[in-house]
C-alpha cells in the first residue's frame, strides 16, 4: 500500500516530539555545562592576556599541569591494557568467585575518593604493608609521582572494564572459530579478529579513564605528598589559589586545564570515529 503525500500537508516526524525534546536537551546542556564554562572563561579573561600568560608559564603551574596530564595519560594506558584483560577474563572464563571479582571492579565508583586515598597511602607508605616490601628495593610509591599514578589507576579502572565488557559479550565466537579453521593461531585470532572489533570500545574506555584521571583530587592528595614542583597536581593548585583568594589565578589555571582536556578529548574522539568507520562492520 503506497501512501501519497499531498502538497501542503506536512508529514509527521519519525521521532515524535523531536522539537520539544531537542529544545529541552539544548537548554539543559546550556544551563548545566555551557553557562558555567562560559562564566569560567569570562572570569579568567578579566586578568588580561599578559596576566594570563604569566600565570600559564609559571614554573609551579607548568609542573602541576605536567604531573596531572602525564600521570593521567600513564594511568589511562595502564588501565587500557589491564582493563581489556579483566574484561576478557570476566566474559570468556568461569571460575569460583567470578561474581565477587566482577562486583569489586565497581568498588571505586562507590568508595569515596578520600577514603581510597587514605587506604592507598596506608598500603604504600614506607611502613605500609606493600611499602615496606618495596622500600628496601629502592621503590618509593607514597609521596611521589608514582603514587599519583597508582591512585589514578585505582579510580579509573572501572571505566575501561565496563566499556569493553558488554561489547566483548556481543562478539560471536564463530568468527574466532572460522579464523581457526582457516589456519589462524589463537594469538592471530585475538589480535586480528577480536581486538579490531573492540577498538572503538577500547578507545572510549581510554577516553573516559583519561578524563576521570585528569580531574581527580580526593584520592591523590593523600598519597601524593603535595610537594610543589614534584608531586603537586593541578586540581590541588587550583584549590590553593582559591584559599589564597587568588580567584584570577584559579580560574586561569582551570581554563588551561579545560583547553588541554578539550583538545585531548577532541583528538581521541576523532580517532574513535576513525576506528568505528574502519572496524565498525567487523562483527
Amino acid at each position: 500500500m503506497t501512501v501519497l503525500s499531498l502538497p501542503g500537508i506536512r508529514r509527521p516526524s519519525v521521532v515524535p516530539g523531536f522539537g520539544p525534546a531537542l529544545g529541552f536537551t539544548l537548554t539543559y546542556l546550556s544551563l548545566i555545562v555551557l553557562v558555567p564554562l562560559a562564566a569560567l572563561v569570562m572570569r579568567a579573561a578579566g586578568i588580561g592576556w599578559d596576566g594570563f600568560w604569566t600565570l600559564a608559564t609559571d614554573h609551579r603551574t607548568l609542573m602541576a599541569l605536567r604531573l596531572s596530564f602525564g600521570a593521567s595519560l600513564v594511568a589511562a594506558l595502564i588501565n587500557t591494557v589491564f582493563g581489556v584483560l579483566l574484561a576478557w577474563v570476566l566474559v570468556r572464563y568461569r571460575f569460583p568467585g567470578k561474581r565477587f571479582v566482577d562486583a569489586m571492579i565497581d568498588l571505586p565508583f562507590a568508595l569515596p575518593t578520600a577514603v581510597a586515598g587514605i587506604a592507598l597511602t596506608a598500603l604504600y607508605a614506607p611502613n605500609g604493608w606493600i611499602g615496606q616490601i618495596l622500600t628496601p628495593l629502592g621503590i618509593k610509591v607514597a609521596y611521589t609521582p608514582l603514587g599519583v599514578v597508582v591512585a589514578l589507576v585505582f579510580v579509573s579502572l572501572p571505566f575501561v572494564v565496563r566499556t569493553v565488557q558488554p561489547v566483548l559479550e556481543e562478539v560471536d565466537l564463530q568468527y574466532e572459530e572460522a579464523a581457526a579453521t582457516l589456519g589462524a593461531s589463537r594469538l592471530q585470532a585475538v589480535t586480528q579478529v577480536v581486538l579490531p572489533t573492540l577498538a572503538p570500545a577500547v578507545t572510549t574506555g581510554f577516553a573516559l579513564a583519561l578524563a576521570r584521571s585528569v580531574g581527580e583530587y580526593g584520592s591523590v592528595i593523600f598519597i601524593a605528598g603535595n610537594i610543589p614542583g614534584v608531586s603537586e597536581i593541578a586540581p590541588l593548585l587550583i584549590v590553593i589559589r582559591l584559599e589564597e583568594f587568588n580567584y584570577a589565578g584559579a580560574t586561569a589555571l582551570a581554563c588551561i586545564m579545560l583547553a588541554i582536556s578539550f583538545a585531548m578529548l577532541l583528538f581521541i574522539n576523532l580517532v574513535q570515529a576513525w576506528s568505528r568507520k574502519r572496524y565498525g562492520h567487523g562483527v
